[in-house]
């Protein structure tokens, strides 16, 4: 006899991604889907209208991106737990998602038994991370990033002009490009734009 359910939300921009992992959480007796979102601005509302035990959270999503909202939700104690369930399984998203306090990371193509697993771990308490993520943020270290170089590489993914870039991130256009230099040096990129591409692919922005 199951003695309780565990209320899971999923938030994922894609609606085929969210009815998919509806339908196979729904397959498991001991878990409920409570709720979705499709964008990390509807989150908050999401969980104080449905109280889920976990939330089955994206990273790239419309508005702000799920490890800035998990991190939300673990600052206001709703002791709500998060899995981090994406598609890019990116060595920086690991770190920035585990340092805002998701209870775990894993990538889409896992196997339903195995995610359905997860979820009841981390709703037990337990903190899970798929293996060769794990080993993958542990070869690539910590990003070499400072906050500032972060918020203009990510500024130039736009691919604006330096006067954008420092319209978007509110420094002088020679800050700017002290900032461009220095970053494509840490990241050997050609240019801004393949430093900021190196740094997206690696999750450090």
């Amino acid at each position: 006899m199951i003695n309780s359910v565990i209320r899971v939300a999923l938030v994922d921009d894609q609606a085929l991604v969210r009815g998919a992992l509806a339908a196979l959480l729904a397959l498991e007796p001991d878990i409920e889907v409570v709720g979705e979102a499709g964008s990390g601005d509807e989150v908050v509302a999401l969980v104080e209208r449905t109280r889920p035990d976990v939330v089955l959270m994206d990273v790239d999503m419309p508005g702000r991106d799920g490890i800035e909202v998990t991190g939300e939700l673990v600052r206001a104690g709703t002791g709500i737990r998060v899995l981090i369930v994406t598609t890019f399984g990116r060595p920086g998203y690991l770190r920035r998602a585990m340092r805002a306090g998701a209870w775990g990371f894993v990538v889409k193509d896992t196997p339903a038994r195995q995610l359905a697993d997860m979820v009841r771990r981390v709703h037990s308490g337990l903190k899970v991370v798929d293996p060769a993520l794990a080993a993958d943020s542990f070869l690539a270290g910590e990003s070499p990033l400072t906050p500032r170089e972060a918020d203009v590489l990510r500024a130039a993914l736009a691919g604006g002009s330096v006067a954008d870039i420092a319209s978007a991130v509110f420094l002088s256009e020679g800050t700017v490009r002290n900032h461009l230099s220095s970053a494509i040096g840490k990241t050997q990129g050609r240019n801004r734009a393949d430093a900021a591409r190196i740094a997206q692919e690696n999750g450090w922005l």
